[in-house]
């Protein structure tokens, strides 16, 4: 097995052996709570930042393990929250049933808040210099807060049933999906100590590879059906999709143009960083 694959083997370990232990006489509060964080996931972005930390300063990557949940909670709670029947109402997550079908609207909305703040809480008790997490907190709550993916989910609901050019589209999904993902890298570059040009170069990075993911995910809204994609698909006819802009052809190519732009920009890295990314995005790449 491969070094970075027992980080990301140590880490699965760890996230499971997180689960808040909240004593109370609410009958599903605290299994609902790391419910969804442990129905599978890909960690992709708690892998991004690992990969980054394993590269630059592999003898932190025990102390990014705290990070790497905040981060992967703070996006569990997104995906809670765009689940519930005010916004997507999909039945399923992962392959499985989302809280609110399986509890109620209220649970899982109080489960989204809590995962959310519980995030800071987890940075907060990390075992990294205060300097360090004071950044952590800022990258994290400015991407995935107000200015960053809370944006981009008010903008893609706002404007759900109007055509959009593709200028604004891709302003909804830089702030709604690809913002995390840049967070991801920058916030590993930041455990890591990176200099500011490699810091800056990840973030874009990021954003790149969010735009990317976002096309590849409207891809396989197109092409997929629920149980290939462990959530429901054909869903996007009233919303400002890559498909519905560009067509099917038209999203691809653009993924393809990324895609290279993604390569290039890696190959910019160090050589253990090359090697992680290249690895954990081989697989994405096939669409």
């Amino acid at each position: 097995m491969k070094k970075i694959d027992l980080v990301f083997k140590d880490f699965e370990r760890y996230l499971e052996q997180s689960a808040p232990k909240i004593p109370s006489f609410h009958p599903s509060y605290e299994t609902a709570l790391w419910e969804m964080v442990l129905n599978g996931g890909k960690r992709f972005r708690p892998k991004l930042l690992l990969s980054i930390v394993a590269s630059y300063k592999p003898e932190r990557v025990k102390s990014a393990f705290a990070p790497a949940l905040a981060l992967e909670i703070l996006h569990t709670y997104s995906l809670i929250h765009d689940d519930l029947p005010v916004m997507d109402n999909a039945p399923l997550r992962r392959g499985c049933e989302t809280l609110h079908k399986k509890y109620d609207e209220v649970l899982a909305i109080l489960v989204g808040d809590g995962l959310n703040t519980q995030a800071f809480y987890l940075i907060s008790t990390a075992k990294l210099k205060s300097k360090v997490k004071a950044k952590l907190v800022e990258s994290l709550s400015y991407n995935g807060g107000i200015y960053g993916m809370v944006l981009g989910q008010a903008l893609d609901c706002h404007f759900e049933h109007q055509r959009l050019p593709l200028e604004q589209l891709e302003i909804i999904h830089l702030n709604k999906t690809a913002k995390l993902i840049a967070s991801a890298l920058e916030m590993g570059a930041i455990i890591a100590q990176c200099d500011k040009k490699t810091c800056k170069s990840l973030y874009q990075l990021g954003l790149d590879l969010g735009l990317f993911f976002q096309i590849r995910d409207d891809v396989i809204d197109c092409t997929q059906s629920t149980q290939e994609a462990g959530k429901p698909t054909h869903s996007d006819g009233v919303k400002n999709s890559y498909v519905n802009l560009l067509g099917l052809k038209g999203a691809k190519k653009s993924a393809k143009l990324l895609q290279n732009s993604i390569t290039r920009q890696i190959k910019t890295l160090n050589k253990p960083a090359q090697k992680y990314l290249n690895t954990l995005l081989g697989s994405y790449f096939d669409i």
